[in-house]
């Protein structure tokens, strides 16, 4: 059959508007039902048009020769093109009219699957359907219906996106959008804006679904004591009524969560007094609401946690942990630490960055990046306690402190040199997140959940730096333009 009437054919059924891996996906789903029509009279038969519609007739024969689609969201490359050729000799010319996929499932097939709760598939696959994980499992237990387009990922590891519960992005629209679409191009799937996102644009944004990016929420106003001169973002409070008062503008915009701030700032301003943090926690929970702290000591943490916190948005920062504070976390096992470590102090680095910081501004960066012997200091301070408290038990949790795109990777690899393992480490940035976010949808690979997940070329489980090893990113089922960003940001 000549190219020009394959790829007319093709492109016929899927006009311009459809993506061009869905309208090659849509043109192959095509050809699997001009198979079964044309060479599948008899389910007892043989199927007579070779290993294409072998894998599409009878799949479980096919392990020999299994459909290879790239996951790559510039599908419609010229090889691909020509394989579809190849299909369509092998199968006979197509209908006049092209069928219509029999099915949107699309199987993901082969991958070493890190579900996000401490398990770990070492050959499965993902059956996707529009935006859902609609089987999840050992690629021998999950039947793939035919006419699902398959996509062999064979060597590599699926991850479910990440979960970013603590994030400051900037103040514009687009500003705003551009900083999510970092996010997800580098795997993260949702964030969480602890006190920046107030103005009603935030609380817009968090309704809506938008393409490449990850999705957002926000705690709207924090609360905290009067910090003049610093900023008048968050709600000022210095009486029990006031505190409660804040908590209950809240309310009716349904934030995430509530958040507080207890530190003095290096002694520039008086804290949250445990009277002030208490009301706060008291009418939030009242009202359904969770609250998260900013904390700097142990003293505040310890005060915190006896006042019913439900989660910390840094750890202990001023002194190493002690058995009381541990004491006190493990009979309140339901509390969340989300350790936002500082920088490490060491030079890193940071070439992996090239496809999104363009070369001049990465060069400046990496300038920068130099050996700092009191950020070590204070690195070494957080580091011990969270190995500490995670090795006690404590739920942890993921979050930056940050709006860079990047950022995670460099937090999950510095929770694994603070003494986490890989494993403990990938749950904390998914499953436990979620569940702390109340996400019931996301943060793991099961079936009925968002299909969120990342593709990597490498494990890392083996090493924790492969997370930066992205091959792809999907959410909501959709292939993230990577290439596509990159592109708007570095330049082809």
């Amino acid at each position: 059959m000549p190219a020009t009437k394959a790829t007319s054919a093709c492109t016929a059924f899927w006009p311009a508007r459809v993506s061009s891996r869905d309208r090659v996906v849509g043109c192959v789903r095509s050809l699997a039902d001009t198979c079964r029509r044309t060479h599948w009279a008899d389910a007892a038969e043989t199927c007579s048009a070779g290993p294409f519609c072998l894998s599409t007739c009878r799949p479980e024969e096919a392990s020999m020769h299994r459909l290879l689609i790239p996951s790559h969201p510039t599908i419609a490359a010229p090889a691909l093109l020509l394989s579809t050729l190849v299909l369509v000799s092998a199968c006979g010319a197509p209908p006049s009219e092209p069928v219509a996929p029999s099915t949107d499932a699309i199987a993901y097939e082969g991958a070493r699957l890190i579900i996000g709760d401490g398990q770990v598939i070492e050959n499965g696959t993902l059956l996707v359907e529009q935006d859902r994980l609609v089987a999840v499992g050992a690629s021998d237990a999950v039947e793939v219906p035919a006419g699902a387009a398959r996509v062999d990922l064979s060597g590599r590891t699926v991850m479910p996106a990440i979960i970013d519960t603590h994030v400051h992005l900037r103040e514009t629209r687009d500003e705003r959008v551009e900083d999510l679409q970092r996010k997800a191009y580098y795997g993260v799937g949702v964030v969480l804006s602890l006190g920046r996102g107030v103005s009603e644009m935030a609380f817009q944004l968090r309704d809506e679904i938008l393409p490449n990016a990850a999705r957002y929420r926000t705690v709207g106003r924090g609360i905290t004591a009067p910090e003049p001169g610093r900023t008048e973002v968050p709600s000022w409070i210095t009486t029990e009524e006031e505190a409660r008062a804040a908590v209950q503008a809240l309310v009716p915009q349904n934030v995430d969560m509530v958040k507080i701030w207890v530190d003095d700032r290096g002694g520039q301003f008086d804290k949250l007094s445990p009277e002030l943090y208490s009301a706060v926690i008291d009418e939030a929970h009242q009202n359904g609401l969770r609250v998260t702290a900013h904390v700097y000591t142990l003293e505040d943490a310890k005060g915190l946690l006896r006042a019913g916190l439900d989660a910390f948005a840094h750890g202990i920062r001023d002194m190493d942990v002690d058995d009381e504070v541990v004491e006190l976390f493990k009979a309140r096992p339901e509390v969340v630490l989300v350790p936002n470590l500082p920088g490490t102090g060491v030079a890193v680095d940071l070439s992996w960055l090239s496809g999104t910081i363009p070369s001049d501004q990465l060069e400046q960066m990496q300038e920068r990046s130099v050996d700092r012997p009191a950020a070590q200091e204070a690195f070494g301070i957080q580091a011990r306690n969270l190995a500490r408290l995670s090795a006690e038990g404590v739920t942890i949790a993921f979050g930056t402190d940050g709006g860079a795109g990047w950022s995670p990777h460099a937090e999950m690899e510095d929770m694994v040199l603070a003494g986490m393992s890989t494993a403990d480490v990938l749950v904390a940035a998914t499953g436990n997140s979620a569940e702390m976010l109340a996400l019931d949808d996301l943060g793991t690979l099961a079936t009925g959940k968002s299909a969120d997940f990342v593709v990597l070329e490498a494990n890392p489980l083996d090493d924790i730096t492969n997370t930066r090893r992205i091959s792809d990113v999907y959410l909501r089922g959709e292939a993230v333009d990577r290439a596509g960003l990159s592109a708007t940001w570095v330049g082809p």
